[in-house]
């Protein structure tokens, strides 16, 4: 092992650095243990950006192995940039989700932009073409300017990024809540497609092998961009904007051809993007999963920027480039792919067979490290984990005393009017989500969105969910909860759920309430997806997101692949034609004040987020999966929507909007008539049938799952009435009312 040279920018690192850097006393004990030596200054910071938890999972690694995949392929050492799904006819899905929360606080388009196109990398990387990305976004009350700000420039760097990328953004979801003041989520997913028998591995194989550095020249943008996404938000974030990348899109674009070409080679042995920590992250993971070196020089990557320090190119996250290790004697060859594209490929080196990354400028080495000690054995912790003292006492809030409203037509308009609930077309309109013409539905049109599989009647549809406010009251409930809504969401396309990725956003790991938060989410989302055997195959942890007045709602935000057999046959929310059979799948809601809890009827009209969740039940979401997936697909039902924020007067009132079509139904009720209106228990879809036949069809089916199917009315009129009873109307508004009320306010606060 060469000792590095020390000089002038390469000094040796000192514990002040280190602690600077946001390693903690023990852990730079460690790297002079691991190394018989202090380290340089560059080492300092390749273990720095390492052990950071945004790439280490130093904190999150111990409860992440609740989850069998994870825990599976952290043991055999097979984890990927993303997860791969069977599609059938030897195709895979590949998928995953990040966060891009603390770039996006402080520089909100170029953080929202630069998430989408790492997104995306991870998707190619693997040699799978993108078809499609989604979202998952929140942030404050728009009263507030600075959120408003937030708003319009993520949305803004979203359209950016994609539309220009040739990516269609194609769904997602977008909450607002007072705790993401300040601290805005920017969850970003993405999909694509790939032959299973060419799916690309991040190893750095072959002893002699050289190493290419392809596409952009490296700046001094985002420099520590990992560190910075392992502390709180604080006043002083704002001078921390040299911390986020820039993107550059249609660079994104050449290099997403030119790296499928090249992989067509069959000259390409290992791939790997740079992503958080830039060249340390991707010299150091592909040799430890490889168990092999790398020996660069920096000196070789090509720059944007005079003057840069070996510390500043290893610690560089400059946007669009890509590390490839290709079969000796063909280097010319794959790098001339990309040349041809107008793009950067540079030697910087080669794979040995020490275990080392050894990185020299100009041939004096700067930094020798062992590559699995900073890309696998990096320190974890098992922290305190403590139940909130606001959980017991939500617990033990009296729904009962809520007074019910007089006037519950003004309900339902002010939920609809609500930003949560609202009509997103503010945000979907600036995105072209029709690029490659692969979106079967509009985006705001189906629970889910859908895509056509070019050469097959099949189809694959998506979805991005999470109630964070229940997640906040019962973390574990809140969880299954969100892998609930997120399977039901496919299935009222007519999918059936294939894989699951996850974003997991809390707090300070380091405050036993955030780390109790986090570990039962992980927990509910793992029992759940275990017990319906859908794999958790890729997913990204978000801590820290907290400012001084707070942290974050916990928000385990699941995004969801689901497989159609026919593309065909998929539903959308709309009633569909006049005389239309409406029925109520799932568990009826009985109206009582415990069915509140956690509603956004509870939250905007009485300013309470309260009580005590209703359970997920397992067997019976299973059963209500299995009649809309055997009744789709026999042509039984015209139109699906699950019942979720706002409860079963807003899902109804959404059913009309979008055809301008009314509905009489009636609705029993053995105590509140506003918790039947708008609680939010899980489990419960409203559909449509075109006939009285199909209706038959559709309880015959249910009676066979074993789900409740209870006859509500039809599609009648240009109102919707909700009756109680012969007399008993509380619900009776004009379906244009309730569109004014849903299509403006977004807008309407966006002026």
């Amino acid at each position: 092992m060469p000792n590095p040279t020390t000089t002038p920018t390469n000094p040796v690192g000192t514990r002040e650095m280190a602690l600077e850097m946001g390693l903690n006393d023990s852990e730079y004990d460690l790297c002079c243990e691991v190394l018989g030596r202090q380290p340089t200054y560059t080492e300092v910071g390749m273990f720095s950006v390492m052990w950071s938890e945004h790439c280490g999972y130093k904190y999150s690694r111990p409860v992440l192995r609740l989850i069998k995949n994870y825990r599976q392929m952290a043991d055999e050492g097979t984890m990927e940039n993303a997860g791969v799904v069977p599609l059938g006819d030897g195709l895979g899905v590949v998928f995953k989700m990040e966060s891009h929360n603390h770039p996006s606080a402080v520089e909100p388009v170029q953080g929202a932009a630069t998430g989408i196109g790492g997104i995306l990398r991870d998707i190619f990387t693997m040699g799978a073409r993108p078809i499609a990305s989604l979202d998952s976004l929140r942030f404050g009350p728009l009263d507030d300017p600075r959120n408003k700000y937030l708003f319009r420039g993520v949305v803004e760097g979203i359209a950016f990024y994609g539309n220009c990328v040739g990516v269609p953004t194609v769904g997602g979801e977008v909450v607002f809540h007072p705790a993401y003041t300040g601290n805005c989520l920017v969850n970003a997913m993405a999909i694509g497609l790939v032959r299973e028998d060419e799916i690309a591995k991040a190893t750095a194989k072959g002893v002699g092998n050289p190493v290419l550095l392809v596409g952009a020249r490296t700046g001094r943008d985002g420099i520590h961009g990992a560190t910075f996404a392992s502390v709180e938000l604080s006043e002083e974030s704002e001078s921390r904007r040299s911390n986020v990348q820039c993107g550059d899109p249609f660079t994104e674009k050449l290099l997403i051809e030119a790296t499928l070409e090249a992989l067509a080679t069959g000259h390409i042995t290992g791939i790997q993007d740079f992503g958080a920590a830039g060249l340390t992250c991707s010299t150091c993971e592909t040799s430890a999963k490889a168990g092999t070196g790398m020996h660069i020089d920096v000196a070789k990557v090509p720059r944007r920027e005079k003057g840069m320090s070996a510390y500043e190119v290893m610690l560089s996250e400059s946007q669009e480039r890509m590390l490839a290790i290709v079969e000796k004697g063909h280097e010319n060859e794959v790098a001339g792919v990309f040349r041809k594209w107008g793009l950067n490929a540079a030697i910087i080196g080669e794979v040995t067979g020490d275990g080392m990354v050894t990185v020299d400028e100009d041939g004096v080495t700067v930094a020798c490290v062992p590559a699995d000690w900073l890309a696998d054995r990096c320190p974890t912790y098992t922290l305190d984990a403590r139940e909130p003292s606001y959980v017991e006492e939500m617990r033990g809030a009296n729904l009962s005393a809520v007074p019910q409203p007089a006037d519950l037509n003004a309900v339902l308009l002010t939920l609809l009017s609500h930003p949560t609930i609202a009509s997103k077309r503010w945000v979907y309109r600036q995105y072209d989500h029709q690029v490659q013409t692969n979106s079967v539905v509009l985006p705001g049109a189906a629970d889910a969105a859908v895509l056509r599989v070019r050469g097959s009647v099949k189809g694959i549809a998506a979805t991005t969910d999470c109630n964070a406010r229940f997640c906040w009251l019962n973390p574990f409930e809140g969880a299954r909860n969100a892998v609930a809504e997120a399977a039901r969401n496919l299935a009222c396309v007519g999918a059936r759920p294939a894989g699951v990725t996850d974003c997991l956003n809390f707090g300070n790991p380091q405050k036993p309430e955030a780390v109790w938060q986090f570990r039962e989410c992980v927990r509910g989302m793992a029992e759940t997806c275990d017990a319906w055997n859908i794999p958790i195959v890729s997913g990204n942890v978000s801590f820290y997101n907290e400012t001084p007045d707070g942290a974050i709602l916990p928000t385990p935000a699941i995004g969801m692949v689901g497989i159609l057999d026919d593309v065909s046959k998929h539903v959308e929310m709309a009633f569909r034609r006049e005389n239309d059979v409406i029925l109520l799948l799932g568990a009826p809601c009985r109206g009582t004040a415990g069915e509140m809890a956690g509603s956004e009827y509870l939250a905007t009209v009485h300013d309470m987020e309260a009580g005590i969740l209703p359970k997920v039940n397992l067997d019976a979401e299973a059963a209500l999966r299995a009649t809309l997936l055997t009744a789709i697909a026999e042509g039984h039902i015209a139109s699906a929507h699950d019942i979720s924020d706002g409860g079963y007067a807003v899902t109804l009132a959404e059913c009309c909007i979008s055809n301008g079509l009314g509905a009489e139904v009636l609705c029993g009720t053995d105590e509140r008539v506003d918790s039947a209106l708008f609680a939010e228990n899980p489990g419960r879809v409203i559909v449509s049938c075109p006939s009285e036949f199909d209706s038959a069809e559709l309880q015959r089916i249910a009676a066979e799952k074993g789900c409740p199917c209870a006859f509500q009315g039809w599609v009648k009129g240009n109102r919707l009435r909700i009756a109680f009873g012969k007399d008993d109307i509380p619900v009776d508004v004009a379906v244009d009312a309730c569109r004014d009320a849903w299509e403006n306010a977004i807008p309407e606060v966006m002026d």
